[in-house]
């Protein structure tokens, strides 16, 4: 039978704990015990409350995710808030939870590098990379490549088929689409880094009113594709690191979890 640790060191050799962005971010094991026997995991974007009830219902012993459970220690652990009755409903059903945040955002092979292969997106190389892995490749946050040069509102009509996005938001800087970068989830702050590299158009999510204004009359096409959407591809790809590596494990992608945004 394997471990939850043994889960954990799979996960931790492909984005190592070392990467993460920075001591703010939350990442490893954050509920449950190493030493707690997994025949099933579940692997979703985010430890929410329905993904939670959908691995009890499974009899999974591990869920796998992206986002963490909590970023700061909770003072009290009770039914009084949203993080505790998480902490309790997996307590409860003895179910570890392991998550992979920034380190997961910049190893190579992790979501930007899955999410500039979702967009089809050619000679891809790490934007100002932070660091190198143990084969000595780079990594970083985002991401930049090329595509076939097309119109802004094409590009972007392909980006919201490719994410499976329920709608998007753009600025059109009226330049062709040719050198794209990419940054899942919330990379607005790329955007001098991103101008700097040559860029004409950046996709990531979470972008506020002057980010569209500041991209539009500096040049920069933005797309906003969703945070849901530009990071939930990677789930793919925790799936393939655990069964790959402990294959008597059954390895399941979440059913429950979708992107809460609603459009009219």
């Amino acid at each position: 039978m394997r471990t939850v640790r043994e889960i954990y060191d799979v996960l931790f050799a492909f984005a190592p704990e070392r990467m993460k962005m920075g001591d703010w971010d939350n990442v490893g094991l954050l509920c449950g015990r190493f030493t707690t026997e997994v025949e099933t995991v579940l692997v979703a974007l985010d430890p929410l409350p329905d993904v939670i009830a959908e691995a009890v219902e499974l009899g999974a012993q591990c869920i796998v995710t992206h986002h963490p459970l909590f970023f700061d220690a909770p003072r009290a652990v009770n039914d009084a808030s949203y993080a505790g009755r998480c902490i309790l409903e997996l307590a409860e059903a003895k179910i570890a939870v392991i998550n992979l945040h920034t380190n997961l955002d910049v190893c190579p092979g992790g979501v930007n590098d899955v999410l500039a292969e979702t967009l089809g997106l050619t000679e891809v190389s790490v934007l100002n990379p932070t660091g190198t892995d143990a084969r000595g490749r780079p990594y970083g946050l985002i991401r930049t490549g090329m595509v076939r040069e097309q119109r802004l509102a094409e590009f972007a009509a392909f980006v919201k088929s490719a994410l499976s996005c329920p709608g998007l938001r753009f600025a059109d800087a009226g330049k062709p689409v040719r050198r794209v970068a990419v940054g899942g989830g919330s990379c607005g702050g790329a955007i001098d880094d991103v101008l700097a590299a040559g860029c004409d158009t950046l996709v990531t999510a979470d972008l506020k009113y002057n980010h569209f204004e500041e991209a539009k009359y500096r040049g920069l096409n933005l797309i906003d594709a969703g945070h849901f959407e530009t990071e939930n591809p990677v789930c793919a790809v925790l799936e393939r690191v655990v069964r790959e590596a402990l294959p008597e494990l059954t390895v399941l992608r979440a059913k429950a979890h979708k992107d809460e945004t609603q459009f009219l």
